[in-house]
Order: C-alpha cells, then sequence, then structure tokens
C-alpha cells in the first residue's frame, strides 16, 4: 500500500507526541528538588519504555480490540501485533500513534508523587496500571462499541461523549490517578515549608513547556482527516494556552504577586490541556475563552492542596484534573454543532442540554472508574513491595538512593566530588 499524506502526517504527528514525554522529564524534572531530579526524569522514561511494550503486546487490544460487553477491547484480538503485521500492516501506524498518548499519559501522574516514591514501585505500577485502566478507559471512550461512544450503553442512553484527543482519557485519567497516589503515599516531610517547593531548575521548567507545546500540536493534531480540521486545531492550539499564560501572569499580578517564569509555564501547560478535548469543537475565540478560564481556574486550583492538605507535589491534580474538567464540560457551552456532529451544540450556540448532559455523565464514569481501579492498584502495591522511600532516604535525596547518581556535581579543591543534594559522593 503507497504511503499517503495523511499516514506521514500520522508518523510525524506520532513523533512529536513522544517528544513530550522528554518535554514532561525536563519540566518535571526542573520543578523537583536538585537531590530528586534525577529520579523524577526517570520516572517519565521509564513510562516509555514500559508502556511502550505493554501496548504493542496486549495494550492496544484493550484499547481497541473487539467490545468485552463495552468496557474494554478483548485482549486477545491481536496480541502482540500479530494479526495487524500479517492483514493490515498499514494500521501499525495509527497503533503507534495510540501508544504515544498511552505513554504520556502514564508519565504525567509521577509528579504527583515526587520525592518520595520508590522507583521499583513505579515500574510496577506503570504497566498495570495502563492495562487495567488507561486501556480500557480509552475503549469507553474512543473503542468501537465503547461504554461511551455511540452504540455503546451509556452512549446511547445520553448521547456520546465528545473528546477529541483527550479531556477524559489522558488528562482527567491522569490527574485522578495523580490524587489517588498522593493521598496513598501521604505528604513530604517539609510539605508546609513552600519556600522549599521553589524548582531548582526553572530554564529546565521553561524548556520542558516549550517542547510540551511543541508536541501538543501532532497530540491534538495527528487525527485530523482534511485541511480545515487541522488548521481550526493548530490555531486552537496555539490560542488557548496563549490565553492561559497572559491571565495567569495577569492573575499573579493582581494578587500582589510578581509575574513569574513558572506562572508562564504552569498557563501553557493549563491551557493545552483545556483545549485538548474540545480542539476541533469550538471555534478560535471559543478556544480562547477557554484557555483564559482555564488559566484564572488553574491557578486558584493548584493552591488547594495546602488548604485541603494532600500533597500533588508538582500540580497534576491542578493543572490536568481541573483543566480537562473544564475543557470536557466547556464542549457542552461552546461547541458548535457543525464542527461536532452536524446535530448537537454548546448551550451558548442553543443546542440545549443534551451535549452538555452527555459531557457530565462521561465525567463522572471517568471520575469513579479512574478513581477505584487507581486505588486497588496502589494500595495493593503500598500493602506488599511498598510504595514510598525511607524517611532518611526522603532527607539525603532520592536519587542517590535510588540510582546512585547526582543531576549536579562540582569538584572542590581537594578533589573531593559534592553535589547539590548535600553530602560527598562515597
Amino acid at each position: 500500500m503507497e504511503l499517503g499524506s495523511l499516514d506521514v502526517w500520522v508518523l510525524v504527528a506520532s513523533g512529536l507526541v513522544l517528544l513530550m514525554t522528554p518535554g514532561l522529564a525536563f519540566f518535571y524534572g526542573g520543578l523537583s528538588q536538585a537531590k530528586s531530579a534525577i529520579n523524577m526524569m526517570m520516572m517519565s522514561f521509564a513510562a516509555m519504555g514500559l508502556v511502550a511494550v505493554v501496548w504493542a503486546l496486549w495494550g492496544s487490544s484493550i484499547a481497541g480490540g473487539d467490545s468485552v460487553g463495552g468496557l474494554f477491547g478483548n485482549p486477545g484480538t491481536d496480541l502482540g501485533l500479530y494479526s495487524t503485521l500479517s492483514e493490515a500492516p498499514e494500521e501499525l501506524i495509527g497503533i503507534g500513534f495510540g501508544a504515544t498518548f498511552a505513554i504520556i499519559t502514564t508519565a504525567l501522574i509521577s509528579g504527583a508523587i515526587a520525592d518520595r516514591a520508590k522507583f521499583s514501585a513505579w515500574m510496577v505500577f506503570v504497566p498495570i496500571w495502563v492495562t487495567l485502566v488507561y486501556c480500557p478507559l480509552a475503549f469507553m471512550v474512543w473503542g468501537d462499541g465503547g461504554l461511551l461512544v455511540e452504540g455503546g450503553a451509556v452512549g446511547d442512553a445520553v448521547g456520546e461523549a465528545v473528546d477529541y484527543a483527550g479531556g477524559l482519557v489522558v488528562h482527567m485519567c491522569a490527574g485522578l490517578a495523580a490524587l489517588v497516589l498522593a493521598l496513598i503515599l501521604g505528604k513530604r516531610r517539609n510539605f508546609t515549608e513552600r519556600a522549599s517547593h521553589r524548582p531548582h531548575n526553572t530554564p529546565f521548567v521553561l524548556l520542558g513547556a516549550s517542547l510540551l507545546w511543541f508536541g501538543w500540536f501532532g497530540f491534538n493534531g495527528g487525527a485530523a482527516a482534511e485541511a480545515g480540521e487541522a488548521g481550526l486545531i493548530w490555531v486552537n492550539t496555539l490560542l488557548a494556552p496563549a490565553a492561559a499564560l497572559v491571565v495567569w501572569l495577569i492573575t499573579q499580578r493582581i494578587r500582589g504577586e510578581k509575574p513569574t517564569a513558572l506562572g508562564a509555564a504552569s498557563g501553557i501547560v493549563a491551557g493545552l490541556v483545556a483545549i485538548t478535548p474540545a480542539c476541533a469543537h469550538v471555534d478560535p475565540v471559543g478556544a480562547i475563552v477557554i484557555g483564559a478560564i482555564s488559566g484564572f481556574v488553574c491557578y486558584l486550583a493548584v493552591g488547594l492542596k495546602y488548604k485541603l492538605g494532600f500533597d500533588d507535589t508538582l500540580d497534576v491534580v491542578g493543572l490536568h484534573f481541573v483543566a480537562g474538567l473544564w475543557g470536557t464540560v466547556a464542549i457542552g457551552l461552546l461547541g458548535r454543532a457543525e464542527l461536532i456532529d452536524g446535530e448537537r451544540a454548546g448551550l451558548l450556540y442553543g443546542g440545549g442540554l443534551g451535549l452538555m448532559g452527555s459531557q457530565i455523565v462521561a465525567v463522572l464514569v471517568t471520575l469513579v472508574f479512574t478513581v477505584v481501579m487507581t486505588a486497588i492498584i496502589a494500595y495493593a502495591i503500598h500493602a506488599t513491595i511498598g510504595f514510598r522511600v525511607a524517611s532518611d532516604v526522603e532527607t539525603v535525596g532520592i536519587d542517590r538512593s535510588e540510582h546512585d547518581e547526582d543531576a549536579y556535581i562540582f569538584e572542590t579543591v581537594n578533589g573531593a566530588s559534592k553535589t547539590t543534594a548535600g553530602a560527598p559522593r562515597e
């Protein structure tokens, strides 16, 4: 079969999305403490390795195979991709694209447990979680016969959920899983010392945010089937994070703070997350509105962890869950019928409550399923091999204990090696 232009675009988009995970590693690594930067980055790279293998062996079948009660695809549909390779090898392009989504979703979770999670526990958690949580949810929202699509039980009852690129499947799912892990692992020892939580490397944070924004054009636009749709997605993926960035900085100023690089980076991510489910379903002005509101709402949300007492270290809940929730519901307000299915529209375009009802039900299904399944997996790991490092390891720095490496090494005048983590290397 000849390689067509759409095939080439999906291959390029897949590379862009895969690049987002190293971008996330820089983003999270810069946000974390110097003594745990390597561990934080390694959690993203470990997700790349583990999820890719799981996806090829059985994950893609669970996410898109023959329906089992509308809840997941039969994992035996295409074990090891043998059937696809022999019968329709061109479909491997789409399978590879789907793998990059599973990778970045899983890696996002790690930001909530920075500084205190065992790397070995993370290596166990990742393949189990992507198998039992991400893949089934992807099937429910996007799979043929999935629970929330047309032909599925819930989709037929209340209307098909609209989620173009992953507000439910990626961002809400990752944010909710992050909240569950943060609660199970508990707070860091210095949780109340807010001054000590400043990014150790702000340039890394900005580099990571830049790579994420760059990759997001493939993330949102990879499934575009024609030029008009691709153009709309590209423009919306530019406008929403731009608006969120501006509003985040203005909000900082109004609240008596100075505009910060961290605020700019956080605003970018908030806007990108919020536009993800709606990128092909709202007009450019709608994208600006979605982005602007996400910048304000997420600014407020990231501070809730101190008021509510849960230690979401790098604000996965405040950015991904909150912005993903807002972007999904915003379709019920700002979605345009000609950009969805020709019939359903958001409330502000005279569409009534039908589309909004579909979105709210999908949000509730995602919330209950993700929280329950993640809690079962995380509690099982925590009760057996343990998910959290010892207190003294957390104090000295997790990089040294988990990886025998340091992010930064400086040579003293007498030749002894010292690091920003404090203690000299033995």
